[in-house]
């Protein structure tokens, strides 16, 4: 099984690249779409190349979901506490984005190193978003408390106008994905692939991970969710997460692997699908393949008939 990187990995070359060549004034214009919910756009013209406009647009959310200005709550302290002064927020952003971000190459590290964490941090603008409500809720857990005002169910984006769901608590924080697709065929690979995910929990070699459950009902954790969000065509999957989940350096790979979580699952339903066609050509091909060869020998065993027949025929005339 993969684990999808938490960078987008064309943003980062591209940053890269540019840091490299910071000497050639060059103009980029860039527009693409990763995990089909977040669409990029990066600019940087000729007359300010050292400056870079990267802009980001989320999927749209549901109406459970808390946003505040066009992103999630807790976005805004993430994305400054993640980029300092090297990076500015620019309000408005540009048209039909959430966010724009202002990247002043002149003020990154000069250290290599930090230089290039940095940039991989900036590819990674769509954790540092959409994972901002989750980190604060796991960063409580972390000090065993809840965030203040939030009382019961907490509806977070998932997808576009789709949403997953926590249940803060003290000791503990449930986590619930109502999963969907659109495909029967990817409904009913999801469904296998989600009940043996749930059953290899079990491995000797997983007892620390997180408990995981399936189940094609909504669990009584969403008791109090709208009806509309609980439409889940390939059931629901449960995590609980406790303190020992987020301690040090576990937080930024379990926000990571939550925010992830259905684009890691149709990867693998993709991936299954595509070993499934490749065994059935397979099996075609080899089909045929017995098909012809017996298809040749009956056609010499008709061949040998024939000659056969024919000598016969001329014994019998020349009799």
């Amino acid at each position: 099984m993969i684990l999808l990187q938490s960078h987008s990995r064309f943003l980062l070359q591209t940053l890269l690249n540019r840091v490299q060549n910071l000497e050639k004034a060059v103009e980029l214009d860039y527009h693409w779409v990763e995990f089909d919910d977040v669409r990029y756009h990066i600019l940087v013209s000729m007359k300010n190349p050292n400056v870079l406009l990267l802009s980001v647009s989320l999927p749209i959310p549901p109406p459970e979901a808390v946003f505040i200005g066009g992103l999630p709550f807790g976005a805004i302290e993430a994305l400054k506490a993640a980029y300092g002064v090297v990076v500015q927020i620019l309000d408005p952003p540009r048209d039909g984005f959430n966010l724009t971000l202002k990247l002043n190459f002149g003020k990154l590290p000069l250290d290599e190193e930090h230089r290039h964490a940095l940039l991989v941090k900036i590819a990674s603008v769509r954790e540092v978003v959409l994972g901002a409500p989750l980190r604060v809720v796991l960063k409580h857990l972390s000090s065993r408390t809840v965030i203040p005002g939030i009382d019961g169910l907490l509806a977070l984006v998932h997808r576009s106008k789709e949403s997953f769901f926590l249940v803060p608590q003290p000791d503990k924080v449930t986590v619930v994905f109502p999963m969907r697709f659109k495909d029967s065929i990817d409904i009913a690979f999801a469904t296998s692939f989600l009940q043996e995910f749930v059953e290899a929990r079990h491995t000797a070699g997983l007892n620390n991970a997180p408990p995981c459950l399936w189940s094609p009902n909504p669990p009584l954790e969403l008791k109090e969710a709208p009806a509309e969000a609980l439409s889940a065509n390939a059931g629901f999957v449960s995590f609980v997460i406790f303190p020992r989940h987020v301690e040090g350096k576990k937080l930024d790979r379990t926000v990571w692997n939550l925010s992830t979580f259905h684009a890691y699952v149709s990867y693998h339903v993709k991936c299954s699908e595509g070993f499934m066609h490749t065994r059935m050509r397979r099996r075609v091909e080899s089909m045929i393949q017995e098909r012809r060869f017996f298809h040749n020998q009956i056609n010499l065993v008709r061949v040998h008939s024939f000659a056969v027949h024919l000598v016969i025929s001329y014994h019998v005339a020349t009799c």
